[in-house]
């Protein structure tokens, strides 16, 4: 038994969200840029990709090429869109329903980062990825209708939230397993009022903005603990049956509509955390399809984020199914038999 599309509970994942690439900034100082201030830095060597991007690259490489991944977006007529999705392709990615858009930026983000290794994002919102809508999302239904029963829809930030009610729709109508995620703006914006999904990914920011709206208001030191901002998060979700939830070194929870589970951060060396929470949600997706309860491809998330953030870059080539297997035995990782079944190599694969 391992992780691959012939043991997989689903048969293909089908997504939408960002295409794009970026660029970090080191910032000279720790203390928070003001809104006026000017402050110097350096750019860093460092290779950065959008959440589509990051989560399809992952969940392919760790499910194998008899496993589908569909990726429904849009890059810009320009060199950038070109060389992504060259890279896209060589990773094996079906990209039939990613589209170029005529007269727009292939999306482009700028992450600063503090010495202290904290940063931020700063995102296009008027770049090709803003091209997607429903009726481009539409172009894919003979997909949902090809893996109906069998597919995983995947709604990712960085593309407008009616190109991702559109595509949870389509998983709504065709039975697929449905993940979701939003920026920590538009659940603000949205009031906690969320679009249906049976998997809704956090980070612990994210999680804090439901908190707030679940009525913890300015975070004190006791509410703003991590599990506590968790539990409240927990208390606004009413709709999705499974919540994930990344907070970087203080681990990551898991919820499956029963048991709320904590998994500390494994000891790795870090390069970088930026795409950590992509990987541990590419991971997670990757335990689900291939029969996991949540539990336990919450496990397989953990490794995924733990192995990411050992490179500078946002799309680590070296993360696959050999990767979180000796991470898991350097680490001496407390693992369910199944997960290490997944983990195991071929018969006749080198150990």
């Amino acid at each position: 038994m391992n992780l691959s599309a012939g043991n997989a509970r689903y048969r293909a994942m089908i997504g939408t969200g960002g295409i794009g690439s970026g660029i970090f900034f080191g910032l000279d100082g720790d203390h928070t840029l003001g809104r006026e201030e000017s402050r110097s830095g350096h750019l860093l060597d460092r290779r950065d990709y959008c959440k589509l991007h990051i989560v399809a690259h992952y969940v392919r490489r760790l499910l194998g090429a008899s496993f589908p991944v569909i990726a429904a977006g849009m890059v810009g007529a320009d060199a950038a869109g070109e060389a992504l999705l060259g890279e896209m392709a060589d990773a094996g990615l079906d990209l039939r329903y990613v589209g170029k858009a005529e007269g727009r930026r292939t999306l482009l983000s700028v992450c600063l980062i503090y010495p202290d290794g904290a940063g931020c994002n700063v995102t296009e919102n008027d770049s090709a990825c803003a091209q997607v809508d429903g009726d481009w999302i539409a172009r894919a239904g003979p997909e949902f209708e090809r893996f109906a029963g069998a597919g995983i829809a995947v709604a990712l930030p960085e593309v407008p939230l009616g190109a991702r009610r559109a595509l949870l729709a389509l998983g709504t109508a065709h039975r697929f397993l449905r993940v979701a995620s939003f920026t920590t703006s538009e659940i603000r914006e949205l009031g906690g009022r969320l679009p249906d999904s049976d998997l809704l990914a956090l980070n612990l920011d994210e999680a804090a903005a439901l908190a707030e709206l679940a009525g913890i208001a300015g975070l004190g030191e006791e509410e703003g603990r991590p599990d506590r901002v968790v539990e409240a998060a927990l208390a606004i979700t009413k709709g999705p049956a499974m919540v994930t939830v990344t907070a970087g070194a203080q681990g990551s929870w898991s919820w499956d509509g029963a048991d709320l589970r904590h998994l500390p951060a494994l000891p790795v060396r870090v390069a970088s955390t930026a795409g950590a929470g992509d990987a541990h949600l590419a991971g997670a997706i990757a335990g689900l399809a291939a029969g996991l309860p949540l539990a336990e491809a919450h496990q397989l998330g953990a490794l995924a984020g733990a192995v990411a953030v050992t490179s500078p870059h946002t799309i680590n080539d070296e993360l696959d199914r050999d990767s979180l297997r000796e991470c898991a035995e350097a680490a001496r990782a407390s693992l369910a038999d199944r997960v290490w079944a997944l983990l195991a190599p071929d018969q006749g694969e080198p150990h």
